[in-house]
């Protein structure tokens, strides 16, 4: 029983290896490569929010200067039924008043802060001549051709049927994105719009981990656009899941371990799926995201990134 298993397993196991490493090198043998308009090197997030108010119009415009290919903004329902572009529900943290958008009509919405601390940036706080939220239709309206990354914030049918209304009458499908780290919220926003390229959720990111490593992934078919994922090494610097400390340190470590792996992201590139990293807001980690071979990065300092991109031709053209 065991050199008849011997026998046949091991050349069969031989011939999976091979088959998979050579689709994991050429991909297109297997699969149609995903194609989005442009190569996202350069990502706003919330419009640039350290150099600007976040997710104001001011913010967008600036990004927009500065040669962005791709705005992340966060989406949310007020009272009246009016998408509004914020990151947060409650809107304490943004305007200093504990209110919340679902319970606040359009027109009593307070204005952001003169200045608002930079999340990714902690100690940094952002400004600008504008502090009024902004309508998701004014966005659309001022950048029609600008692609847009749309996170919805909650699992609210109603904001998600509303966004997808919106794509379709300004006729952005192909530029807009959907994004969500909830599984079940990303499948209520395909439903609604399924000409929309979306992201992994958290769910579908570490399955498609597993295939990864277990040889799986050439083989399987792939629906989503884009990779939206944390460069490790902000962790408990800028970024904070867990307190500081010995778990903290060890999380980070084996994040990085686990996920920054070149190969996977050189295959997902070669299938059309970019890969982004955020939220990166220094020179060094632009330099590290870059080293691993990922599309692009997302940045709370547009200037700054531009910037290195302008500084790193051969890299920004490849």
């Amino acid at each position: 029983m065991g050199y008849h298993l011997l026998l046949f397993g091991l050349p069969a196991l031989g011939i999976y290896a091979l088959t998979s490493h050579c689709l994991r090198k050429r991909p297109h043998l297997l699969h149609r490569p995903r194609k989005f308009p442009v190569r996202c090197r350069h990502v706003s997030h919330r419009g640039g929010s350290g150099e600007r108010i976040e997710n104001t119009l001011e913010a967008f415009s600036h990004a927009h200067s500065q040669g962005t290919n791709l705005l992340e903004l966060d989406c949310h329902l007020t009272r009246d039924g009016v998408v509004v572009v914020s990151h947060d529900e409650n809107l304490e943290r943004q305007t200093g008043q504990n209110i919340n958008i679902r319970e606040t009509n359009y027109e009593d919405l307070p204005l952001y802060k003169d200045r608002m601390e930079v999340t990714f940036s902690p100690g940094c706080y952002s400004h600008g001549s504008d502090h009024r939220i902004p309508r998701l239709e004014e966005v659309f309206q001022k950048f029609p051709d600008l692609p847009i990354n749309i996170e919805i914030k909650e699992d609210n049918d109603e904001l998600i049927q509303k966004v997808a209304d919106l794509v379709h009458q300004y006729d952005r499908s192909q530029i807009s994105i959907w994004a969500s780290f909830e599984d079940e919220v990303l499948k209520k926003c395909c439903a609604a719009n399924k000409e929309m390229p979306y992201i992994f959720s958290v769910k579908r990111g570490i399955t498609i981990l597993l295939l990864y490593y277990v040889g799986l992934l050439p083989f399987i078919p792939v629906k989503e656009s884009f990779l939206e994922f944390l460069l490790p090494s902000i962790m408990n610097r800028t970024y904070f899941p867990m307190e500081k400390g010995y778990w903290g340190a060890l999380l980070a470590k084996f994040t990085h371990k686990v996920t920054m792996r070149r190969k996977l992201f050189k295959h997902l590139e070669d299938r059309g799926i970019q890969v982004l990293l955020w939220v990166l807001n220094e020179e060094k980690d632009f330099e590290e995201a870059f080293k691993y071979g990922v599309s692009g990065v997302m940045t709370d300092y547009p200037s700054r990134l531009r910037k290195y991109l302008d500084s790193h031709p051969p890299l920004f053209n490849k």
